[in-house]
């Protein structure tokens, strides 16, 4: 079974925001199981993510990595509602 999506990314050069190696175990990337799986509360997967990451950047390190995911979910969140 192939499952695709065309997710925006942010920044090419910057795997670990666009597509980690880790969520793509198995030949299908996380974020397109969670789609599949989630259906029509896809969108709110995605607001979930934009506030997990908008909330906790404050406390980390790598928090320009932690806005990047919080933008990268926010386009696809964009994209989601441009292709209904």
């Amino acid at each position: 079974m192939t499952i695709k999506a065309n997710f925006p990314p942010f920044d090419e050069e910057d795997i670990q925001v666009n597509h980690p190696p880790h969520y793509n175990e198995g030949g299908v990337e996380c974020i397109n199981y969670i789609k599949q799986q989630l259906g029509s509360n896809f969108p709110s997967y995605l607001e979930g993510s934009i506030i997990k990451y908008i909330h906790r950047y404050k406390y980390k390190n790598s928090n320009i990595e932690d806005l990047k995911k919080a933008s990268w979910y926010l386009n696809s969140l964009i994209k989601h509602y441009e292709e209904l």
